[in-house]
């Protein structure tokens, strides 16, 4: 990799310090920004731009066009252009550079591979096939419902005490990537599930999904629940525990959710994550034109 000279590398190294300091994102969160943008400030300097107070929208697109035709997926250069308006955008803030050079970029320019999302049917095909009558089927009832409800990633669920649910109010508290907390309203739906399932619980474990020799279910079992009711659902796509994520935040955003409230809900640091549901409630939105206006 070309040796970043040292303005990069300092801007560099004070964006990183930033993340680790005033947001607290993981180790390997941070690992992976230094990845990706030492690749981007390593290009800048072959190409004769060293500091990266000069670099504008032309060199960040000579960049991404590169990454395109080397082969690299659509969702790695969406990755690496998340990493980049991060950077960008704080240099911005700090009176670092005059303009942001990411603000003109447009993600769906990059053609991203969409997240696989279930229609409403699909998700209430598979939260009904649990059987209710037997403690496991309560137990992946609550499960199911608890990940549609609130948008939790398969590690944040596994994690969770039974501490961390206010059923009377309505809330589970969960600790996402960077140990950031959340709280996320639940549901009628999954507050009956959830309470159905500890009333009949035998397991004195503060754990609320306990695994073997009581410890806690793991992801890859959480994993298999998922495509367990799926397939006996019928959903031939495939589907895991994100997919219900991202069918969580497209659902809300098709029924005129704020896009910042679903930021909050899925616990992302950057709002242009969760940009990538704009795109997917266009696609339903074109589909809802098509069939219902009289002129389509």
């Amino acid at each position: 990799m070309t040796e970043l000279h040292p303005e990069a590398r300092h801007a560099l190294d004070a964006f990183l310090d930033h993340l680790a300091l005033e947001r607290g994102l993981a180790h390997n969160t941070i690992a992976a920004y230094r990845r990706d943008l030492e690749g981007h400030l390593g290009f800048l300097a072959d190409i004769g731009v060293s500091d990266p107070r000069a670099a504008g929208e032309s060199h960040l697109l000579r960049y991404l066009g590169r990454l395109r035709r080397a082969g690299a997926a659509p969702a790695t250069v969406v990755r690496k252009l998340s990493a980049m308006r991060s950077f960008y955008r704080h240099l911005a803030q700090e009176k670092t550079i005059a303009s942001d050079p990411t603000a003109g970029l447009e993600s769906h320019r990059l053609e991203a591979r969409l997240p696989a999302v279930l229609s409403l049917d699909q998700v209430e095909a598979i939260l009904s096939k649990p059987d209710t009558a037997t403690p496991r089927g309560l137990r992946d009832r609550a499960l199911l419902e608890l990940l549609y409800a609130c948008g939790l990633r398969a590690s944040e669920l596994v994690e969770l005490e039974v501490g961390d649910l206010n059923l009377k109010l309505g809330f589970v508290r969960c600790m996402g990537k960077g140990s950031k907390e959340r709280i996320i309203p639940l549901g009628s739906k999954a507050i009956q599930a959830l309470e159905s399932y500890l009333g009949a619980r035998k397991t004195d474990s503060t754990a609320l999904f306990p695994g073997r020799r009581r410890g806690k279910l793991t992801r890859v079992a959480c994993w298999q629940i998922v495509k367990r009711y799926a397939a006996r659902a019928g959903v031939t796509t495939p589907v895991s525990p994100h997919t219900l994520r991202h069918s969580f935040a497209t659902h809300l955003l098709e029924r005129g959710a704020d896009l910042r409230a679903i930021q909050e809900m899925l616990g992302h640091a950057d709002i242009s994550t969760t940009e990538i549901y704009t795109h997917v409630s266009s696609d339903y939105l074109r589909e809802v034109y098509q069939s219902t206006h009289p002129r389509a």
